[in-house]
């Protein structure tokens, strides 16, 4: 939310389970089954860095929600999309597949300047629009957005 790209795909890097458990020591120390988010990581000294309250359902749709909305940035209200990215700058480009009802819609985020966050222009089917795309019930999309 604050565009630190770098800072918050670190973040979410750190919070993946599966970052836990890259090697038998840090599996050992983390506890938990490293497919599940966790609710909690633990700090207290003979704790520290164990995970608890694992299939805890808010956690994962939060993480979910995370990376999507606020790092890849695609976000839907009230049936319009919009797209606004926070990520890393050596991220040069990325594509997201999205259905609707019966539409498709494949969006591809070009970063040639590298940016953390900023949308400069946004195409749909080769037409500049405003970043707010009404969602249709049919049909195929082709998003372009450049930062």
């Amino acid at each position: 939310m604050l565009g630190f790209g770098d800072k918050a795909t670190e973040l979410y890097r750190m919070i993946n389970p599966i970052e836990h458990a890259r090697t038998k020591d840090a599996s050992n120390k983390y506890k938990v089954e490293p497919y599940v988010i966790p609710a909690d990581i633990y700090g207290a000294s003979n704790l520290a860095g164990r995970g608890g309250w694992t299939w805890y359902t808010g956690s994962s749709s939060w993480y979910y929600k995370a990376g999507i909305e606020y790092i890849l940035g695609l976000k839907i209200r009230n049936g319009i999309m919009s797209i606004e990215p926070c990520i890393p700058k050596e991220w040069k480009e990325y594509n997201i597949k999205y259905k609707w009802k019966n539409s498709f819609y494949n969006i591809v985020v070009k970063n040639p300047n590298g940016r953390n966050s900023g949308v400069e222009e946004v195409l749909l089917n080769g037409e500049k629009v405003e970043n707010f795309i009404r969602l249709q019930d049919y049909g195929i999309y082709n998003v372009a957005v450049k930062m």
